[in-house]
């Protein structure tokens, strides 16, 4: 039986089991995909405390080499259930049949962006295909880029490309954006900002793996056009994958966890951390900071049952 079960191998999960480990507790993480998170998408990162630049790729494989280092297991397995264990404790359930005991469990599932779902889209992410403004958005200064998304977050996303890039083109499917107002005449009094609403993108531009327009059409079909440019970023959502552990965490109505800056859940003994979290900022350092208060949050819950 280990101490603490991990669901999620990003930067907040990672960081929970480093904090239960080096405070003496066993820790495994479980994680379906690859370990390091979203942030495995980015070719180059500026913004993580301690690096001046790091991509996504070795960032990840330097955590995980410190979570290991500090006695941690790690498991690819989806956990896809928590249960009740037979002599107290939990047991995490993983698609692939596996029941892994524990005192206390980490939930740190993240989320996933929504996409527009075209041929060719994995291969662009992280060439040609961002999400995040303030991780990447420097280096598109100077040049053109597309942002997919009339909402809040995506004019939020544009408002941040407009002062670094030359030319920013929204693309919105409705007929009107839907951001906040404050957010439009924000970006109404930049001269390089172009909207383009009533329209779906249909495809991508790429020559030898470099990202080289967006294609688009009218949103009822017909007069299909491209718009050229560096880079797009996609601002259409974000799902969290909670539905699993809703009966241990309450969700609030996007299905997000509903739970505070302590990172506590409605069930003793059960913690939330990271992106799947509702909070107003995700990024790594944020997340990191949601897996030590969750980890700390475990380890006193362990204490005091001793």
């Amino acid at each position: 039986m280990h101490d603490i079960v991990v669901i999620g191998g990003g930067p907040a999960g990672l960081t929970a089991a480093l904090y239960a480990q080096r405070n003496g507790k066993s820790a495994l993480v479980l994680e379906r995909g690859s370990f390091g998170g979203q942030i495995t998408h980015s070719p180059k990162v500026e913004n993580i405390p301690g690096f001046a630049q790091i991509s996504g790729n070795e960032f990840a494989e330097r955590f995980l080499d410190q979570v290991l280092a500090q006695g941690a297991e790690v498991e690819l397995e989806n956990a896809v259930a928590i249960a009740h264990g037979a002599a107290g404790g939990f047991v995490v359930k993983t698609e692939e049949g596996g029941a892994h005991d524990c005192r206390a469990v980490v939930v740190a599932t993240g989320v996933k962006h929504r996409m527009p779902g075209l041929p060719g889209e994995e291969e662009l992410v992280g060439n040609g295909i961002s999400f995040c403004a303030v991780c990447d958005g420097d280096f598109y200064a100077g040049k053109s880029v597309c942002v997919a998304g009339g909402g809040n977050s995506g004019l939020q996303e544009a408002v941040l490309l407009a002062a670094k890039c030359a030319k920013v083109t929204i693309l919105q499917d409705l007929p009107q954006l839907t951001g906040e107002k404050k957010l439009q005449d924000a970006l109404a009094r930049m001269g390089n900002v172009e909207v383009i609403a009533g329209v779906k993108i249909v495809g991508y531009e790429a020559d030898g793996g470099e990202f080289r327009g967006v294609r688009i059409e009218d949103a009822a079909g017909g007069n299909a056009r491209t718009v050229a440019a560096d880079g797009l970023f996609v601002a259409i959502g974000l799902i969290p994958e909670n539905g699993p552990f809703a009966d241990w965490a309450a969700l609030d109505g996007r299905g997000y966890f509903a739970s505070g800056e302590d990172c506590a859940t409605k069930t003793p003994g059960v913690f939330v951390a990271g992106d799947c979290r509702a909070k107003a900022v995700r990024q790594v350092a944020t997340a990191a900071a949601d897996g030590a208060t969750a980890a700390l949050a475990a380890i006193r819950y362990l204490d005091s049952a001793e």
